[in-house]
C-alpha cells in the first residue's frame, strides 16, 4: 500500500486528521475526533503497528491519554496518568505533596526510542513527567523530577506549571532533556534517577535575579537526532542554542523582531536549520505587527531570514501555540503552522511559499506530521 502523509491536529474542541499522498496537493479531513474535549497533543507512533496517542482533557472527566489502533475510528483510555495518593496517616512526599493530588492536564506525549518499542513519555501539569512501559496502558510518575530539590522555586506560567517538552537522546537511553514552564530546562544522564538544571546564561527578565539557577520560562525545547548535543529553545526571554547538551546556552535572538514566541522547529534533514515564529510579548501574544512571518536560520541561529510569501501580511493578530509548528520528513520537507483562529498554513518547499491548508478549525494546540 502506498504511503500516506498524516497531519494530526489537536485543538480546543477535539482532534482532526488531515491525509494526503506524498505530493501534498490534495487533502482529506477526518474529524472532529474525541469531541467535547481539548486535545493538547496527538501523535502517531509507527515503531510497530501504527498507533495514535492523544492527550485529552475533558471538562467533565478530567485528563488522560487515549489510544487508537485504527487511525482514530475508536479510542480506549489508559489506566490513568495520575499521582500516587498518599495513604491516610502517612506523611506525604515533599516538596510537591500539595500539588500532586491531581494531574491537571497532560500536555505532550512522546514515543520512546526505536530501541524501547513499548515506551512512551508524557509531560503534565503540575510540573511532572510520566512514563509508560506497556504502550500507554499504564503510567508511572518520575518522582525524582517531581520532588527535585529546586521545586520550591518553580512557579506556574500563564498556561500553568507544566512539562511541555521532552527531548530524548537518540542512542543513549539514559539521557533526556525536559522543558518546564516556569522552571527551566532539566537534564538526566542516568535514566531519570537524578536531574540537573541546565539554564546557564538563559534570562528570566520577569524575576529580580535575571540569570537564576532555575525559574526560567522555557516555551519549547527541541533537539535533532543527527546532532543530539545541540539543543534549541524558544524561551519567554529569547531564542537560545546549546552546543553541549544544555550546559551552556548562547542567545541567538539577534535579527528577530521579538525575543518572545512559542514554537521552535529544527529541519528534519539539516540540524543546522531552525525555524521560529516571533510574537509581540507576554502582554500581547500575537505575531509582530499583525504579520504572520516564519523566521529561518540555516546557520544555527547566527542569522535569520524572514519567510512570508503567501502568509497574511497585515491585520493578522494570530497566536501560534508551542506545539503548533511541525515539519514532515519528505525529501523537500513541508512546514505546517496552526493558529489560534483555526487556520493551518503550510509550505511544500521548506518555507519559500505558503498556502492555506484548511480554515475554520477550533483553536489549534498542536500539529504533528507523520509518513506511514
Amino acid at each position: 500500500m502506498a504511503k500516506q502523509l498524516y497531519l494530526l491536529v489537536g485543538t480546543k474542541k477535539g482532534a482532526f486528521i488531515l491525509t494526503s499522498n506524498l505530493s501534498r496537493k490534495k487533502w482529506s479531513l477526518k474529524g472532529p475526533l474525541l469531541k467535547g474535549a481539548e486535545v493538547n497533543d496527538i501523535v502517531l507512533d509507527t515503531r510497530a503497528k501504527p498507533t495514535m496517542y492523544a492527550a485529552v482533557t475533558s471538562y467533565w472527566w478530567g485528563t488522560n491519554v487515549h489510544v487508537s489502533k485504527n487511525f482514530g475510528k475508536s479510542w480506549e483510555q489508559s489506566d490513568g496518568v495520575k499521582f500516587e495518593q498518599t495513604p491516610s496517616g502517612q506523611e506525604p512526599d515533599k516538596p510537591a505533596a500539595d500539588e500532586q493530588k491531581n494531574v491537571k492536564k497532560v500536555w505532550c506525549i512522546v514515543p520512546g526510542r526505536t530501541s524501547e518499542p513499548n515506551v512512551l513519555y508524557a509531560g503534565v501539569d503540575p510540573g511532572a513527567l510520566f512514563t509508560s512501559n506497556d504502550c500507554g496502558n499504564s503510567w508511572s510518575e518520575v518522582k525524582s523530577l517531581t520532588n527535585h530539590p529546586t521545586r520550591e522555586k518553580w512557579f506556574p506560567g500563564a498556561g500553568g506549571l507544566m512539562v511541555h517538552s521532552i527531548a530524548l537522546h537518540p542512542t543513549d537511553t539514559k539521557k533526556m532533556f525536559v522543558g518546564i514552564s516556569a522552571a527551566g530546562m532539566f537534564a538526566t544522564e542516568d535514566g531519570g534517577t537524578t536531574w540537573e538544571p541546565r539554564n546557564k546564561d538563559v534570562r528570566a527578565d520577569f524575576l529580580p535575579d535575571k540569570l537564576p539557577h532555575v525559574g526560567q520560562c522555557v516555551h519549547h525545547l527541541e533537539l535533532h537526532p543527527d546532532k543530539p548535543e545541540v539543543l534549541y529553545q524558544q524561551n519567554h526571554c529569547g531564542v537560545y542554542r546549546s552546543d553541549n547538551e544544555g550546559k551552556n546556552w548562547t542567545d541567538i535572538s539577534d535579527g528577530l523582531p521579538s525575543r518572545f514566541g512559542f514554537p521552535v522547529q529544527i529541519h528534519p534533514h539539516d540540524p543546522d536549520t531552525v525555524y521560529v515564529i516571533p510574537e509581540v510579548g507576554a502582554e500581547f501574544r500575537a505575531v509582530v505587527k499583525g504579520e504572520l512571518a516564519v523566521y529561518q536560520s540555516k546557520n544555527t541561529g547566527k542569522s535569520w531570514k524572514k519567510l512570508t510569501k503567501g502568509l497574511p501580511k497585515k491585520n493578522a493578530f494570530l497566536q501560534i501555540h508551542r506545539q503548533a509548528m511541525t515539519m514532515d520528513s519528505l525529501d523537500k520537507s513541508g512546514i505546517y503552522v496552526g493558529t489560534s483562529s483555526g487556520q493551518i498554513f503550510y509550505s511544500r518547499d521548506e518555507g519559500k511559499n505558503w498556502d492555506v491548508l484548511i480554515d475554520y478549525l477550533p483553536t489549534v494546540y498542536s500539529v504533528n506530521a507523520v509518513v506511514a
